[in-house]
């Protein structure tokens, strides 16, 4: 049984965890920390969760293996088997973001990677720590020719680490809804990344299901951050300097099937057609579950 947000209900599933716990964190940039630096180095919500996973005399032990641009076959295939050395007790897979913005994006082929590697953690004894995300177009507010596409392809992503959270009983945590989203002092000055706010938050909120069944004896990470939001001047200096290498990287690799993206969503907006490109997409979305077997109600779309 997944155990999931409070809103949408738990239960216990564990009693005297092993001491001490290990925990490993796989992934990209989210759960390398990018977004909250402590002392000239990433910290992140894996950290502050791992801080609180064991008690006083028995601290958990924590690997973090997340790498910044990380896709999901790099986690399955370098990743994963370095953490299955560590033989954690705990592993969180966060991943998928970057592969919706990579002109190669494949849903059936990420929907195969991430069951197995999920598959492979389990088997081993690891219990998982999943997480839905927001689409990276709505984050940095891109005009709508360009951001539904990517949309797409996040909700896509999304409703398959929903189904496979399930079938492989992982903690599964929300971060995808509107109040996370709109609250621009959860966010780095980068707008895709969360700032200190934001990783304490994802933090926390995993302390509080891991408690719930069993796994977390420690204090519950802090919610009030250290550092102060970045400011306007700071979010348009990283945009001038940082952020102009981030969109350069990806230009040469994404922008060019984004602008055929948009190109067909106008024309089919022009014709009236624009339920067409919902109805390729929710098709290839429903050919990735069959392969891994899965079957997921429409209502349960883009969860």
């Amino acid at each position: 049984m997944t155990i999931t947000d409070p809103a949408i209900g738990g239960r216990h599933a564990r009693e005297d965890p092993p001491s001490p716990l290990r925990f490993a964190a796989l992934g990209d940039s989210l759960t390398e920390g990018v977004g909250d630096r402590v002392e000239g180095a990433w910290r992140g919500w894996a950290a502050l969760l791992a801080a609180g996973l064991g008690p006083a005399h028995a601290p958990a032990l924590f690997r973090n293996f997340a790498v910044s641009g990380a896709l999901c076959r790099d986690v399955a295939e370098q990743q994963t088997p370095a953490a299955l050395a560590y033989r954690p007790h705990v592993a969180s897979v966060v991943v998928g973001v970057n592969d919706t913005l990579r002109r190669t994006f494949d849903i059936e082929e990420l929907a195969r990677r991430l069951d197995r590697l999920c598959a492979d953690l389990t088997g081993h004894g690891a219990h998982l720590l999943t997480a839905c995300l927001p689409d990276p177009g709505r984050m940095l507010g891109l005009p709508a020719p360009l951001a539904r596409p990517l949309a797409r392809r996040q909700r896509a992503v999304n409703t398959v680490v929903h189904a496979l959270s399930a079938r492989h009983g992982a903690t599964h945590l929300h971060i995808a809804d509107a109040a996370w989203v709109d609250d621009r002092t959860m966010w780095s000055a980068d707008r895709l990344h969360p700032g200190e706010r934001g990783h304490r938050m994802i933090a926390a909120r995993f302390h509080t299901l891991l408690t719930i069944q069993g796994f977390a004896h420690g204090p519950a990470p802090r919610r009030e951050p250290d550092q102060s939001p970045p400011t306007r001047t700071e979010s348009l200096l990283w945009l001038a300097t940082a952020g102009t290498g981030w969109v350069a990287r990806r230009c040469h690799d994404l922008l060019p099937q984004l602008l055929r993206l948009a190109g067909a969503e106008l024309r089919h907006w022009a014709d009236g057609t624009a339920a067409h490109l919902d109805h390729r997409a929710e098709h290839a979305l429903h050919a990735a579950l069959a392969a891994v077997s899965l079957d997921v109600p429409a209502a349960r779309m883009g969860e």
